[in-house]
């Protein structure tokens, strides 16, 4: 299997987190915890900030998130909310970079 990250050791890759809410924040603290190098957003800047407590940086919006990020998780509660963060404003399909993967 060939893959754009063949090469790479996992503690290279960039991850992000977009939805620090209840299951989202849990997530993305044990990536962090696993060592990995996390940037995160959300549109309440409180719920950013035990993962930034632990090293993560802060994406200011989706799109420059999704620059920066070989990986990119998103744990947000509903259609609208994931619609406003991909195609919406400043929103991920704005910035991801080719060969990225949005979970």
């Amino acid at each position: 299997m060939n893959s754009q990250f063949e090469g790479y050791k996992m503690d290279q890759l960039n991850i992000g987190f977009i939805g620090l809410g209840n299951m989202g924040g849990g997530m993305c603290l044990n990536i962090i915890r696993a060592g990995y190098k996390v940037t995160v957003h959300d549109i309440n800047k409180e719920a950013a900030l035990p993962a930034l407590e632990m090293g993560a940086t802060l994406g200011e919006n989706p799109k420059e998130l999704s620059q920066k990020c070989d990986v990119i998780f998103t744990s947000l509660p509903g259609p609208k909310e994931v619609e406003a963060v991909s195609i919406g404003e400043e929103g991920i399909f704005d910035g991801i970079t080719e060969g990225a993967i949005w979970v």
